[in-house]
Formats: C-alpha cells, sequence, structure tokens
C-alpha cells in the first residue's frame, strides 16, 4: 500500500549529487560536510544511499545569505 501523505510531494528527497548542484556545490564537498559536521545538512541515510530534504537546503542557503 503506497504511503499518502502530502508533504512528501512537497519536500522532495534530493541525491548528494542533486542537492550540490542545487546549493552551487560539489557532491564531494557534502560529503565532507557530512563527515566532520562543518554543516549539519540533515542526510537522511538509506542504506548506503543519502538524501536531502530540499527544505533543509534551503535553509541553509538563507542561512548563508544572513549578514
Amino acid at each position: 500500500m503506497p504511503i499518502k501523505d502530502k508533504n512528501l510531494n512537497e519536500d522532495p528527497l534530493l541525491d548528494r549529487k542533486q542537492a550540490a548542484n542545487y546549493i552551487s556545490f560539489k557532491a564531494g564537498t557534502l560529503a565532507v560536510w557530512d563527515c566532520n559536521k562543518r554543516h549539519d545538512l540533515k542526510p537522511i541515510k538509506i542504506g548506503r544511499a543519502v538524501r536531502y530534504r530540499k527544505s533543509v537546503l534551503d535553509a541553509f542557503l538563507l542561512e548563508q545569505m544572513t549578514p
């Protein structure tokens, strides 16, 4: 039975490459940040796959733009 959650469609999960492109960094940079906890982008691990919520990336961008 498929999960019907309206929030899943409004807040998509992006893989590391998509997330990196979205915030204009390289995928390797996000991997390093995840490892050394420089920026907590709250990665979601599904087996070996890593996903990022678009809303968390948006919040990160806003935080970085604040003087």
